[in-house]
């Protein structure tokens, strides 16, 4: 494996380990509607203020969030929406796994 290539693979692990938490997944698909205040997301959560933002400092490390500041409040976007495309890949093989155990099954 060459230098350059394992960088992109780390890299690459690096989004998908930021998406791998319940919280940061579901922050992630609540973006896609569009914008939300730290706030919002506090209250949405129902976790305290600090959790949420190791949350979303994860995600915005990650490339996955961009934040921008409004007087007292932070409001976070998908600094790349496509980010959730993958999702539907993922589950098709929670889909393809089900069938595959529904197929293990007695036939009746």
């Amino acid at each position: 494996m060459q230098k350059s290539e394992k960088r992109l693979l780390e890299a690459k692990t690096k989004v998908l380990k930021a998406l791998a938490h319940p919280t940061r997944l579901w922050i992630t698909e609540k973006l896609e509607a569009g914008e939300c205040c730290v706030n919002s997301l506090v209250e949405a959560i129902g976790a305290d203020f600090s959790t949420v933002s190791k949350h979303l400092s994860v995600l915005k490390e990650a490339g996955i969030l961009a934040d921008e500041k409004r007087g007292k409040q932070v409001y976070y976007s998908l600094k790349v929406p496509c980010v959730l495309n993958f999702m539907s890949c993922v589950e098709e093989v929670i889909q393809n796994r089900i069938n595959e155990q529904i197929d293990l099954l007695p036939k009746k």
